[in-house]
């Protein structure tokens, strides 16, 4: 039994590896953002905006990324029950996905100048049954500036906490878990829906970010439907 980092009446947050620390597997519902596998690693130097704006950012990679070997893992010892998982097309997809969503972000900037194409979307798998809910189209657009929210959270790939709240709101009831906590957007989004969760990260300097954001806030308010309401995307 590990001792928890942080914890509050909803939020249960333990520093370690997520293959290590067991605790999470006692929940019911799997949301995460775990190594997708493509060996990324953060620009530094990202340009944004009207007149050439730069931010600058620290060289950052992520932790256990140079393969898919650690989200197979964590996944395996998950089993079939309900989850939710980002990903990306550049490597194989987990086993047993029923549904794949697209997290498009609108607020990305420019890629390369010359490059025919850039990314700006996001896969998301759904693995297991139980999911609740009106049917809903398989893309999300979410509308904020992407290029600046490494620098707002301290992390290099957070995910938007109101998208992350309407996928939270699909899942069946119970428990969330995420082994793979990052910048602590499942938790806090998890937490703002009044569900319990127990998360897991590896990097203790992410851990201090996640209960500082936990502690600063008691809710966090990022509605994915007002985003997109203001992009236009009424019906959605």
């Amino acid at each position: 039994m590990s001792d928890p980092y942080y914890k509050d009446d909803l939020v249960t947050l333990f520093h370690g590896d997520c293959l290590e620390v067991a605790e999470w597997l006692d929940a019911d519902v799997l949301v995460t953002d775990p190594p997708y596998g493509v060996d990324w690693k953060s620009g530094g130097t990202t340009w944004y905006g009207k007149g050439n704006q730069v931010v600058k950012q620290e060289i950052t990679k992520v932790a256990g990324d140079a393969d898919a070997g650690i989200r197979d893992l964590a996944l395996g010892a998950w089993g079939d029950r309900p989850g939710v998982v980002f990903g990306s097309w550049r490597v194989d997809r987990p086993q047993n996905v029923r549904h794949r969503l697209i997290w498009h972000k609108m607020g990305r900037n420019p890629g390369p100048l010359n490059a025919p194409w850039f990314s700006a979307d996001e896969e998301i798998y759904i693995i297991g049954s139980g999911f609740v809910g009106k049917p809903h189209q398989s893309v999300y657009p979410t509308t904020e500036n992407r290029a600046l929210e490494p620098s707002k959270t301290g992390h290099p790939t957070p995910k938007p906490i109101g998208l992350m709240e309407t996928l939270i709101s699909k899942c069946p009831p119970g428990v969330i878990a995420d082994p793979f906590a990052g910048s602590g957007s499942t938790l806090i989004a998890a937490r703002n829906l009044g569900r319990p969760s127990i998360g897991v990260e590896l990097e203790e300097r992410y851990c201090e970010l996640i209960a500082k954001r936990l502690s600063q806030q008691a809710f966090d308010f990022g509605n994915l439907e007002d985003e997109v309401r203001a992009s236009g995307w009424a019906n959605v």
